[in-house]
């Protein structure tokens, strides 16, 4: 016999094996509970199998996480927080499959016909669901502190009541929906429209400022109605997304990326695809060189799913260690939004709150309604992102509202961004790339305006298919208010491959326009032109690429027929000799 004996791995070494042997056990299982699920469903099984199979893989998360803890406690009883929590692959997963689900539910309910309404109807029960946890963690900091807490949702309209009423398993710790109490089918379906949301649709007149999260509650449930028409269905959403959790950081952060996920589906699905979705590397780009600071007043005026809001408060939080004050001020004062339509408005406040920003600043309304000669010094802001919807009309009315008058919805957008922007703020705009060359009177009047009240230092034009389903060419303005521009700086987004809904736009398609944007560095793809060398009738910027290599020469098509004709000889000598051979 060998007297080889095996290494032990250290107390930690083994609580991590362990751990993680768990986890792949789990994973395991979370597909054993799907396929379960999805049979559920499609055949009417008792909903009791859904809730034990749900409890086993409880049962498996929590003796995960106990083993992790007993076996990393060192004698000071020290936690290694990072064994601790689930890996992100594993809550990516569970999230995914869970929306997955949801939607497959959603698709067989008769008041739901499309991807924009599975988003809404996901969207509210989810609030409500996050809602539940924010009371909890709130009670838990108010009881830490000694201090009482009142609930914002009264107990009749609180989720673990109407929801999910539970009932602890006889002889057992664990907990499981109680049958008796939860309400199912019409019974369900008829609190939740006559009950439910006439008593959240109050909240909007009994906050105490449009701040506050219950104002959002208010907001969110006069604007959407439940379209879930089957009180069964309705039940199994709700169970699905009861078993979410939005209590930890790397819990949202799965959560809200999903959620995006979402609604580049919707958008794709749609459409309008732009109108819900801007590719999120072009915003974390725009963000980038825009370059906003803590303490800037940032907004979106068609802010449509809160992408460019949410993207700048995740620059802001990770741009260095924050201060209590400093978290106050990007939950509080930093991010406004305004936003037309109903459904776009509810993605962006829930996209945001997902996000981490517990009230967002966004309010439902049409930007373009108010007229920007009204505009004062307190409504201007430091910086503006945004992609406005190209493409739309506007009503006579509306265009009174402006000093350059159009039907053109994006030049009517930009006139409200320059106007509304301090002495000094900066802007990261999408528009269409006509914008650049169109030579009717109000486009030309808009491009002299933005020449002579702001810097437009910067041009990105970007290739056609970088928006899903859009069917236009873009270019992103970059300016600053408060001086004229002088010389312009353009850079072309030349790529090997097109883009489209399977091969979209990434980050390190970007990487280069930023690296150059810095200096400004002329390249094949970027070049600088001087304002006074261009028709200062037209004020016309679509400038050819003067650095760009110049194509091979096209033949005549005469040649390439006399070279057809040479070839076709030439192949007949070949069959000749072929033939003689044989």
């Amino acid at each position: 016999m060998s007297d080889f004996t095996p290494p032990r791995p250290s107390p930690q070494e083994g609580s991590v094996f362990t751990f993680y042997i768990l986890h792949f056990s789990f994973a395991f299982h979370i597909v054993i509970f799907q396929a379960i699920a999805g049979q559920a469903r499609n055949d009417r099984l008792p909903s009791c199998v859904l809730c034990l199979v749900s409890d086993y893989l409880c049962l498996i998360i929590f003796l995960a996480q106990v083993s992790a803890i007993a076996q990393t406690c060192g004698k000071e009883g020290k936690i290694d927080k990072k064994i601790v929590s689930l890996p992100t692959n594993i809550l990516n997963m569970i999230f995914e499959q869970t929306f997955k689900n949801i939607d497959d539910i959603l698709h067989k309910d008769a008041g739901c016909g499309s991807e924009l309404d599975y988003v809404e109807q996901t969207s509210w029960i989810l609030f409500l669901k996050y809602l539940d946890d924010l009371e909890k963690d709130r009670s838990i900091a108010a009881e830490l502190t000694g201090k009482p807490y009142t609930p914002i949702i009264d107990k009749e309209y609180q989720w673990n009541v109407w929801a999910m009423p539970k009932k602890k398993k006889a002889g057992s710790e664990l907990v499981e929906l109680d049958h008796h109490k939860a309400m199912n089918g019409d019974d369900l379906t008829d609190f939740v429209n006559n009950k439910l949301f006439p008593y959240l649709k109050k909240f909007k007149t009994n906050a105490e400022s449009a701040d506050t999260i219950e104002y959002k509650i208010g907001e969110i449930f006069s604007e959407l109605k439940n379209r879930l028409q089957s009180g069964y269905n309705l039940r199994e959403v709700i169970t699905l997304i009861d078993s979410l959790r939005f209590r930890t950081h790397a819990e949202k952060h799965e959560m809200s990326h999903l959620y995006e996920a979402k609604i580049k589906n919707m958008g794709n699905a749609g459409r309008n695809g732009g109108e819900y979705y801007t590719p999120r590397p072009l915003i974390t780009t725009i963000v980038k060189v825009v370059n906003p600071k803590i303490g800037y007043k940032i907004y979106d005026g068609a802010c449509g799913s809160a992408g460019f809001l949410c993207e700048a408060f995740n620059y802001l939080k990770t741009s260095k260690s924050l201060s209590a004050k400093e978290s106050e001020i990007l939950q509080k004062k930093s991010f406004y939004g305004k936003e037309k339509k109903s459904l776009a408005y509810i993605i962006g406040i829930m996209n945001m709150i997902l996000h981490g920003i517990e009230a967002p600043n966004i309010i439902h309304t049409n930007t373009l309604a108010e007229n920007i000669a009204d505009i004062q010094e307190k409504d201007r802001y430091d910086v503006v992102l945004a992609n406005p919807p190209f493409g739309g009309k506007e009503r006579a009315e509306v265009q009174q509202n402006f000093p350059v008058k159009t039907g053109e919805t994006a030049s009517l957008f930009l006139q409200h961004f320059i106007k509304i922007l301090k002495a000094g703020g900066k802007a990261g705009v999408v528009i269409k790339n006509t914008f650049l060359s169109n030579t009717d009177n109000a486009t030309v009047a808009i491009r002299k305006q933005l020449l002579e009240n702001c810097n437009l230092h910067t041009v990105l034009d970007l290739p056609g298919g970088t928006f899903t389903g859009a069917g236009v060419k873009t270019v992103v303005l970059f300016f600053e208010k408060g001086r004229p521009t002088q010389k312009t700086w353009f850079y072309q987004l030349n790529l090997d491959r097109n883009l489209g809904k399977t091969n979209p736009l990434n980050e390190n398609d970007l990487a280069d326009f930023v690296e150059k944007q810095k200096t400004f560095a002329d390249s094949e793809n970027s070049w600088t032109i001087d304002v006074k060398d261009i028709d200062q009738n037209t004020f016309d910027l679509s400038v050819k690429n003067p650095n760009k290599k110049e194509e091979a020469t096209l033949r005549s098509p005469q040649k390439i027929l006399d070279e057809i004709k040479a070839l076709d000889n030439e192949s007949v000598e070949i069959l000749k000799i072929i033939e003689e051979l044989i």
